[in-house]
């Protein structure tokens, strides 16, 4: 079989190479179905071909073959740093050996400054047609490098181009990439997860592909992508699959299990996880233990968090014990819920039965994933060993003490953790973090910066993330003035530089002072310092101008994010341009900034056309509203008609804000057939509409409607449809009507 490969591995340049940059090989393309194994003609030729360039061929072999030696020989002796610069220098490409080696190194060193000068290659050989001249190692290390550098779409689309170009990276290349897309985009990480392992099995012999098919850390990223969409289906395929390519589950494995089952809304299956890995003799460790606490703070049952710290405390064994207790407990209270609440009996009965349902179609993931579950163990089991709770699981109790604002338990736990014999449950920055936290959210700012001051004095050092809770917390409480001074020594005497989060919490602090100057001068202070801005540092100065009544100067701001190409306009971005129009009634800028929205694939949404309707009534154009209803309500058929196809918006969920700005800008304009069809919108969508507000508007403004004994006969016949409507609409409100006359006028029985 012929090999997709020209140039030899860098790795076998030489013996004093790190074996690191050694685990990834080049792999022929398997042959093609329709042709004959026998022959000589690839499966599948490069897209990617070389083509000699101008430069290559007006230089002087001798001097090309010069720099060649001089080149390896830097790399050989990982003298890297020269070698970039010989490359720099050099007006023609070297050979395929030097460069694979000179970005195997690069990314080896996985610095920004080494990154940047490896995509730099990267993008000269793209640009060439060269990029072939790359092999497998080198292109596998720099994607697994710029993922772990956060540079995650970059890695993605090197493993794809790799995919193409009739490479297999190496498992540990292409897995670090799905861990990373696993959170930040969980979807895009089971697609990249679906590409390798779909090309790994067009290979019959599986040797051919050893290095690259999926180990268990390659499931257990792609699960954890399928725990953060909450997919339970893809989940059980997938966990299926891992003995397919001789994978065993271990307690990582196990580990997003419990984040599945938080994310299914399953607390009860907790306590069977646990069990699997105690029955399958499974090696344990603390993070099982941590992931069952932060699972029930994420249900808000801190009771049971507590009682599993402080077994844990007491060197208890029998936590499997207190989670079935738990879980009567649960099962009681929610009988006794039933027994008590008197709910509307059909619309409970239908959501009784949407609920029996999902939970059917869980039980029967969970039940494959948890065999367990269905014939569980007479008794509870025991754990292993006794565990103490460390730092990262007493820090994760405080969390959920935190968000409760608990702030006097916060603090409890912090003491205790100080009086602990053991180092590891000693509290650490991300405990002191944690406090400082649950001072700033009760907005006891003076105790949040004690606690600053004890990290100092202990040694314990305060990171960005400290500081910048504490930024927040001084500009939620309108202290710009401090939020600068701690700006100051953040940078000054902790040596900690801001980030572009801490700009953006400056920025949207000056915006609650009403502060654009402000927020402008922290913006460009961001940009001097080299600091990329990101999406939310655009949008956050383009609210600043339009809450300050400058749309112009939001406009130029959104231009300038547009230029960006590190940056992607996304909706809010649009809407903002269009409430900082609205905000002064220019309503016709304001659909202008519509129209380029949809041209560049975006439809406006409830807060798009929330700040629409704000400028119709500013601008007093009532009749603007009724073509923004029109708008609205064919949105919102389409979710009963199933209208909608890629190119087309979305169905419209309509809120209580919307429908009463535009159902109040119709009754104050006598738009009474109208304000009757947003009503009854509003009462499909289960919000109540406001009719003493209405009735108010209608009785001030309309009463005397229709009075009038002067009116000629041609104008009287105009209004009469516009009458009807209005006696429908007073027959609503409940007012006096005809209808009500017509209805109930006595009349005397005949004699």
């Amino acid at each position: 079989m012929s090999m997709n490969i020209a140039s030899p591995s860098p790795c076998s340049s030489s013996s004093s190479f790190p074996s690191s940059l050694c685990w990834l090989s080049p792999l022929p393309l398997p042959p093609s179905p329709s042709t004959s194994t026998t022959s000589s003609k690839p499966a599948r030729p490069f897209s990617l071909r070389a083509q000699p360039t101008a430069t290559d061929l007006s230089l002087p072999s001798d001097k090309k073959t010069n720099d060649d030696r001089t080149l390896l020989s830097l790399l050989r002796q990982r003298k890297t740093e020269q070698a970039w610069t010989l490359y720099s220098q050099s007006p023609h490409l070297p050979t395929p050996t030097c460069l694979s080696r000179l970005v195997a190194q690069l990314s080896y060193q996985a610095t920004p400054q080494s990154l940047a000068r490896a995509r730099t290659i990267i993008t000269r050989l793209r640009n060439e047609r060269q990029l072939h001249r790359l092999d497998a190692n080198s292109l596998g290390l720099l994607a697994s490098a710029s993922a772990k550098s956060g540079h995650t779409l970059y890695a993605s689309s090197l493993i794809k181009s790799m995919l193409r170009s009739g490479y297999l990276p190496h498992v540990k290349a292409w897995s670090a990439v799905v861990s990373r897309l696993s959170t930040e985009s969980p979807s895009e990480s089971i697609s990249l997860f679906d590409s390798v392992t779909r090309r790994v099995r067009r290979f019959a012999d599986p040797s051919i592909v050893a290095d690259s098919k999926p180990d268990t850390a390659a499931y257990n990223a792609v699960l954890n992508a399928c725990a953060n969409l909450g997919d339970k289906s893809k989940f059980l395929k997938l966990f299926d699959e891992m003995h397919e390519w001789g994978c065993e589950p271990d307690v990582l494995t196990y580990n997003v299990m419990i984040k599945l089952c938080a994310r299914a809304d399953r607390k009860d299956l907790l306590v069977f996880v646990l069990e699997r890995i105690i029955e399958r003799g499974i090696r344990f460790c603390m993070t099982t233990l941590h992931s069952l606490v932060a699972a029930y703070v994420g249900f808000d049952d801190l009771e049971t968090a507590e009682k599993i710290v402080q077994a844990m405390r007491e060197g208890r064994n029998d936590l499997c014990k207190i989670l079935r207790d738990a879980n009567l407990e649960d099962l009681k209270q929610a009988k006794e819920d039933d027994d008590y609440d008197d709910y509307d009996l059909e619309d409970e009965k239908e959501e009784d039965m949407e609920d029996l349902s999902k939970k059917k179609i869980d039980d029967v993931v969970f039940e494959k994933l948890l065999p367990n579950l269905i014939e569980p163990s007479s008794e509870p089991l025991l754990l292993p060993k006794v565990y103490a709770p460390n730092s990262r699981i007493y820090t994760t109790l405080m969390k959920g003490y935190m968000k409760a604002g608990r702030v006097t338990d916060t603090v409890r736990t912090l003491e205790a953790m100080r009086h602990q014999d053991d180092k590891a449950s000693h509290p650490d920055h991300v405990t002191y973090t944690t406090v400082v936290s649950a001072f700033v959210k009760a907005g006891l700012m003076d105790r949040a910066r004690e606690v600053l001051a004890e990290m100092t004095r202990i040694c314990v050092p305060a990171n960005r993330i400290t500081y910048n809770i504490l930024l927040k917390g001084y500009c939620q409480q309108l202290q710009i003035d401090k939020a600068k001074e701690l700006l100051r020594e953040m940078a000054d005497d902790a040596g900690i530089k801001p980030d572009v989060v801490s700009y953006n919490i400056l920025i949207d602090g000056c915006i609650l002072i009403d502060d654009s100057a402000g927020a402008l001068v922290f913006f460009n202070k961001m940009r001097e310092q080299g600091i990329t801005p990101t999406k939310i540092s655009y949008t956050t100065l383009m609210k600043a101008f339009a809450l300050s009544g400058q749309p112009k100067l939001a406009n130029k701001v959104f231009d300038e994010m547009l230029r960006d190409p590190r940056v992607k306009v996304d909706l809010v971005a649009w809407n903002m341009l269009v409430e900082g129009y609205c905000r002064l009634g220019l309503v016709e800028e304001a659909k202008k900034v519509i129209q380029r929205m949809k041209e560049n694939g975006f439809y406006p949404n409830v807060a798009t056309y929330g700040s629409l309707v704000n400028g119709i009534a500013v601008a007093r154009k009532p009749g603007e509203a009724l073509l923004l209803w029109k708008e609205i309500k064919e949105r919102c058929e389409m979710k009963e008609e199933g209208e909608n196809s890629s190119d087309s918006p979305l169905p419209l969920k309509p809120d209580e804000g919307l429908l009463d700005s535009l159902a109040d800008i119709c009754v104050r304009a006598a738009f009474f057939k109208k304000a009757l069809e947003i009503v009854a919108c509003m009462e499909e969508n289960g919000i109540p509409p406001n009719k003493t507000k209405y009735k108010k508007i209608y009785v001030e403004m309309h009463s005397r409607m229709f009075t009038s004994k002067h009116a000629s006969q041609a104008r009287q016949d105009r209004r009469i449809e516009k009458k009807r409507a209005a006696e429908a609409f007073k027959f609503w409100l409940g007012l006096p009507n005809s209808y009500y006359g017509s209805e109930w006028e006595y009349e005397p029985p005949q004699r």
